[in-house]
């Protein structure tokens, strides 16, 4: 009766460790199936999201106000092309920034605080690099999808004359990425919310959105708002959309900047986020 006691333990053991090394080595994607698990919670919202913004963007943007544009200032009102070829990249681009406010904040402060499920994930095999992982590749998957749908409308609305623009969509994701990463890590910091995402919103997202090239290129802004712009990432990313989305034309050294910019940023948020959540959670 022992010897078979001791092979149950024994088995229960050598499974418990196989267990723990495949977590230790797809901890990052049980995250993320974790994530996932709860986007399906609100799966509606993303879908609904996903697919009203660019119908509402696109027609009230791009169709409405693009006839009064190209209207005044012809068919080849800016830069060379329509008024809705020009807006469409930045309004794609724009979506992913809207996803990565979404996701890289308040579900952070969620796992850290209202929800500690963080804590919970570190206590077993997981480690906090692997939240952060997680995190990040479950907001690619939506922040894709979500592209991906803004950029079949754009083809419906005829937004798309070049024939890479469907590299944009990788432009914009590597954007939003790029934007919430920085925000993740900033939202790793926060004890409690004081309001202090809601001011990310009106005095980082609104501006950046407002000053990035969005609506109108920008070199027409005063130079003493233009610095905005330069180190923003919404208009890297808008701007390399552009190149690929109708060709604009602007020197390679300056499309190689725009796509190492969005790297750097993304890079030093990842880095940035991996290094508060050990911190944190192992305090």
């Amino acid at each position: 009766m022992s010897d078979v006691s001791d092979s149950i333990r024994s088995q229960a053991l050598t499974a418990a460790v196989a267990q723990a090394e495949r977590t230790r080595r797809f901890g990052s994607w049980y995250v993320a199936e974790h994530r996932f698990r709860i986007m399906r919670s609100y799966a509606q919202t993303v879908l609904f999201t996903a697919i009203g913004s660019p119908l509402v963007y696109l027609y009230a943007m791009g169709v409405g106000l693009a006839s009064l544009v190209d209207g005044n200032l012809g068919a080849n009102a800016v830069n060379g092309v329509g008024y809705l070829a020009f807006l469409a990249p930045a309004l794609l681009a724009s979506s992913a920034i809207a996803v990565a406010s979404e996701e890289f904040t308040y579900p952070v402060i969620l796992g850290f605080k209202w929800n500690p499920t963080f804590f919970g994930m570190n206590a077993s095999s997981i480690q906090p690099g692997q939240i952060i992982n997680g995190i990040v590749i479950s907001v690619a998957a939506r922040m894709l999808l979500t592209c991906a749908i803004f950029y079949v409308f754009m083809l419906v609305f005829g937004a798309v004359p070049g024939p890479l623009g469907f590299i944009s969509v990788l432009v914009a994701l590597l954007t939003g990425l790029a934007f919430g990463a920085l925000v993740m890590a900033y939202t790793a910091t926060l004890k409690d919310d004081t309001g202090q995402l809601a001011m990310v919103q009106r005095f980082v997202i609104l501006p950046m959105t407002l000053f990035s090239g969005t609506f109108f290129p920008l070199d027409v802004l005063p130079p003493y708002l233009q610095w905005i712009g330069w180190i923003s990432p919404l208009w890297h990313g808008t701007e390399l959309s552009r190149v690929f989305a109708y060709g604009l034309s602007e020197p390679i050294w300056l499309s190689v900047v725009h796509a190492v910019y969005l790297t750097v940023l993304l890079v030093i948020g990842w880095i940035w986020a991996r290094r508060l959540t050990v911190r944190r959670l192992n305090k």
